[in-house]
Formats: C-alpha cells, structure tokens, sequence
C-alpha cells in the first residue's frame, strides 16, 4: 500500500475558490488548473500510488470548499487536512462542524508563523489542539526548528495525540543548534516524522542524492515505524532508507499511515 501525505489542490476558478484574505502567499496563476484533482488522480496512477492525503493548502485559509469537493468525487481513495486560525475563538467549533460534515477529514494543521501564531504556549493554539486531538486527528505541524521547543512542549501536555511533522521541519529555516529540537521531538512516541519537503533544501531532483547523509540522520532519530512519506516520487523511500529492510521502507510508503488510520 503506497499512501502519499502531501498534495494541494488549486483552481484556476478564483470566484469559485477564492484565495483568503489573510493568505500569507498567492500561487503562480499560470500554473493552476482548471481541475487539479483529476491530474493529481493521474499523477497517482503514473507513480503507483493508492491512496492519498491531501493537505489543504493555506492560500485558501479556513474555507474549505475545493478540498470538500475533492473529497466527494473522490471519496475511496482519498482523505485530507484541514486549516484554521489558532487566533479565531471560534475555530475549535469550526473544525468540529468540518469533521461532522466530513469524516474524511483526518488532520489539522498548524503553521509555525506569524501570520497563524505567535507562539505554541498560545492559549488559541491549545484550544484548537486539543480539539482536535479529542477528534481523534492527527495534529500536522508545518514549523521550522525554532519552534519545535515550544511544540514539545503542547506535545507533552497532551501525550495520546498523533502529531505529524512536515518537510522534515524545514531544517533550512534554522540552524544546527535549532535542529536539535527537532531531533528531540523524536522521543515523544506519538510523533511522526515526513520525508518530505527534500527540494526545499537540496537541489539535485528527482532524489536529492546530497541531502542522504541527513535524512539518515532523522531515520535513525525517528526509526521506519515513525516515518511517512509524501512528495515526488515514491522512489525516495528507496532511495534515502535503502539501509533498511524491504518491509521497513514498505512501512514509510504507506503502511505505517495505513496502519495510523485503521
């Protein structure tokens, strides 16, 4: 079973879909189509991939729409995230009203910025957290190494809940000092780690060969048991766990999120 974590959806229909107002960047408009979903469906089938969770993108904040209607067509194979705003007292009961509309909604995911929060102790941030936990979702953290201190932190408060880091916590963003805390975030068992996110530090596409000698690193802080993929193409697995057995790197494809939402 082969499971991609990372995909986002973006119309070209702008009056359908429209970008939210505090959308911290807006995508090339070139590059969006008029249905994403359907060449996303036959970039799953070209790359063997059988399922997938698509990650709402945050350029549509807390409007749902697109990612609802993927859902809908597609309702076998795919699952997704969801955003809101940690500052929104209101968001908490929004995203239980989101999850009783559609139960195939199956994680948040909280931005480590300013445009979302200004620190993981935030009173909003912990409301919206433990909602979400007690939803039973996995909690995505897109955050750079100088705030998985302060994520650990929340990790601790509530230690039955899933949390997934994004892009390997874009170690580009900060430091090797700062990058400790990330590596740290591995004694929680109920973190997981994604490789993902490899072109934003390395260059050499399609499987950033250069960038083996860290990733190694994080598979021997996390172990195959927490690791998933997502992003480009499943080849990477192979690639950057080819140390591990057959089975381990099945794990990191898919099995291991298979497992996570059986």
């Amino acid at each position: 079973m082969v499971i991609e974590w990372n995909a986002h959806m973006f119309s070209r229909d702008r009056e359908g879909y429209p970008f939210h107002p505090q959308a911290t960047y807006i995508p090339d408009e070139s590059r969006l189509l008029e249905d994403p979903l359907a060449a996303y469906l036959t970039r799953m089938d070209e790359e063997g991939i059988d399922r997938a969770i698509l990650v709402h993108p945050e350029p549509y904040g807390d409007d749902h729409r697109l990612i609802l209607e993927c859902l809908e067509r597609e309702p076998e194979r795919l699952k997704a995230t969801s955003l809101f705003y940690p500052r929104d007292p209101e968001a908490p009961r929004k995203l239980e009203q989101l999850v009783r509309h559609q139960p195939r909604i199956v994680a948040t995911r909280f931005h480590g910025h300013k445009a979302y929060l200004d620190r993981f102790g935030d009173d909003g941030v912990r409301a919206l957290w433990r909602k979400a936990g007690e939803l039973g979702l996995i909690i995505e953290l897109h955050i750079g190494p100088k705030y998985a201190a302060q994520a650990a932190e929340v990790i601790r408060m509530y230690p039955d809940f899933t949390v997934l880091i994004d892009h390997l916590g874009e170690p580009h963003t900060g430091n090797a000092v700062e990058y400790a805390d990330v590596l740290e975030l591995a004694r929680f068992d109920t973190v997981v780690m994604k490789l993902s996110g490899l072109g934003h530090f390395s260059t050499d596409e399609p499987l950033y060969l250069e960038a083996r000698p860290f990733t190694r690193l994080i598979v021997d802080a996390f172990g195959p048991d927490r690791m998933v993929w997502g992003g480009g193409t499943p080849a990477i697995v192979d690639t950057h766990l080819g140390h591990l057995s057959e089975k381990d790197r099945e794990k990191v494809k898919g099995d291991n999120l298979a497992y996570l939402f059986s």
